[in-house]
C-alpha cells in the first residue's frame, strides 16, 4: 500500500484514538472493579467477621479512617456504604470476572448468599454494563431505590449511550415518571434521546474517581483550555505580587455539595479582611449561571470553612473572550457599610485586574495561534 503525507497523519490519529479510547476503558472499569470488591469484602466481613461484634454499627467508620491512614482514595464512611451498595445492587459483575479476578474473591460469599440481592428487573448483562457504564454511572443510579426505576434507566442509559451528566439530567427531568404517564411512550423516547449529551472517553479524564483512583491533582485533569490555565497561572502569581494580604489557599479547591463535585479555581486567604476570597475565571462572556454558580461556591465556604472571628467569604467572576474583561464582585449578603468600605480598598480595583487580562490575553493568543498553526 502507497502511503502519502495525509496517509500518515490519518492513521497516526486513528491510533491514537483507538488507544486512548481503550486506556479509558481499561482504568473505568479497574475503577468500576475495586469498588465492587470494596463492597463484597464490606459485605463479606459483616455476615462472617471474626471481630465484627467489636465493631457494630460504627464498622465504616473505623473502617474508613483506617483505611484513610493507608492512602486509600475515595474510602470515607459514605464511599464504603455505596460500595456495599453497589455489591448488592449488581451481583451480575460476577460474571465478568477472568479467572484472575474471581480468584480474590475466594473468601466472598457464595452466589446463594447474595441471590436475594439480584434486582429481578435488570435487563443488561454484567459484562454491558461494565463496557459501557462508568462508575460515575453507577453511583448516579444507585441513588434510585426502586429496582424497576434503575433498571430503565441503565437500558435508556446503554441505549443512548448518556454521558453521566445526561444519566443525571434525565433522572432530574423525570424521564421514568413522564414515560409511565405517557401514551406514546416512542415519541417521548425520541425526545429524551435527540439532544442527549453523549459519553466520551475523554470524559473519564475528568471524573473525580477517576483522578482519585491515579492520584491526579485535580488541576492536572481538569483544564480546560491552554490560555485559562496560562491565565490562572499568572493570575494567581498577580493578586500574591499585589500584597494586600492575599494568602493562597488552593488551586481547583474541590467541594462536594449534595454528592456532586465541584471546583473552585482559585482560593485565597485576606489576613487584612479576615475572609476567604474565590476567585472563577471563564473563558466565556459574562452570563448570569456564572455569577449563580460563584454564589454557591461562596455559600459552601460561608457554612463550611469560616473559622470563628471570620467575615463572610467573598467571590470574584473574571469573565474574558475577545480582548475584554468584565470583573463582577458578589458580596454575597455582606451589608455593613464598613466591611465594604474595607472591602473595596483591600481588594484590587477592576480597572486594575481588567488591564491584566486584557494584556495577558494579547500576549497568549497570539503565540498560542501559531504553535496550533505549526
Amino acid at each position: 500500500m502507497t502511503i502519502n503525507f495525509k496517509l500518515l497523519v490519518d492513521e497516526i490519529a486513528r491510533i491514537h484514538r483507538h488507544f486512548h479510547t481503550r486506556a479509558a476503558k481499561a482504568v473505568n472499569i479497574s475503577l468500576t472493579l475495586r469498588n465492587w470488591f470494596i463492597g463484597g469484602y464490606i459485605r463479606e466481613y459483616e455476615l462472617k467477621g471474626s471481630d465484627r461484634a467489636a465493631y457494630g454499627e460504627r464498622l465504616l467508620e473505623k473502617l474508613a479512617d483506617r483505611l484513610a491512614r493507608n492512602g486509600v482514595a475515595r474510602s470515607d464512611e459514605r464511599e464504603l456504604r455505596r460500595y456495599r451498595h453497589f455489591y448488592l445492587a449488581y451481583p451480575q459483575i460476577r460474571e465478568t470476572l477472568s479467572p484472575e479476578f474471581a480468584a480474590l474473591l475466594v473468601h466472598a460469599p457464595k452466589r446463594t448468599a447474595i441471590r436475594e440481592t439480584v434486582s429481578p428487573d435488570s435487563l443488561l448483562s454484567g459484562k454491558a454494563m461494565l463496557d459501557r457504564f462508568s462508575f460515575s454511572h453507577f453511583a448516579e443510579l444507585l441513588q434510585l431505590e426502586e429496582s424497576l426505576q434503575r433498571a430503565f434507566y441503565e437500558v435508556e442509559c446503554y441505549r443512548g449511550n448518556w454521558s453521566v451528566r445526561e444519566l443525571r439530567h434525565q433522572i432530574a427531568s423525570l424521564y421514568y415518571e413522564r414515560s409511565g404517564l405517557s401514551r406514546n411512550k416512542t415519541k417521548l423516547a425520541k425526545l429524551a434521546h435527540a439532544k442527549a449529551e453523549l459519553s466520551d472517553p475523554a470524559h473519564a479524564i475528568r471524573d473525580p474517581y477517576i483522578f482519585d483512583f491515579l492520584e491526579i491533582k485535580a488541576k492536572e485533569a481538569l483544564s480546560e483550555t491552554a490560555l485559562e490555565e496560562s491565565l490562572l497561572n499568572r493570575l494567581q502569581d498577580f493578586l500574591l505580587e499585589l500584597g494586600r494580604g492575599f494568602c493562597f489557599e488552593a488551586r481547583q479547591k474541590r467541594i462536594v455539595i449534595g454528592g456532586e463535585h465541584f471546583f473552585v479555581d482559585l482560593v485565597f486567604y485576606h489576613r487584612l479582611l479576615r475572609c476567604h476570597i474565590l476567585l472563577e475565571l471563564k473563558n466565556d462572556s459574562f452570563r448570569h449561571e456564572h455569577l449563580g454558580q460563584l454564589n454557591t461556591y461562596v455559600n459552601w465556604f460561608r457554612i463550611h470553612e469560616m473559622a470563628p472571628g471570620d467575615n463572610p467569604p467573598i467571590g470574584i467572576l473574571l469573565c474574558t473572550k475577545k480582548n475584554h474583561a468584565l470583573v463582577e464582585y458578589a458580596l454575597a449578603g455582606m451589608n455593613n457599610r464598613l466591611f465594604v468600605s474595607k472591602y473595596q480598598m483591600k481588594l484590587p480595583k477592576k480597572e486594575e485586574i481588567r488591564r491584566f487580562l486584557e494584556g495577558q490575553i494579547k500576549q497568549k493568543t497570539p503565540a498560542m495561534h501559531r504553535r496550533a498553526v505549526k
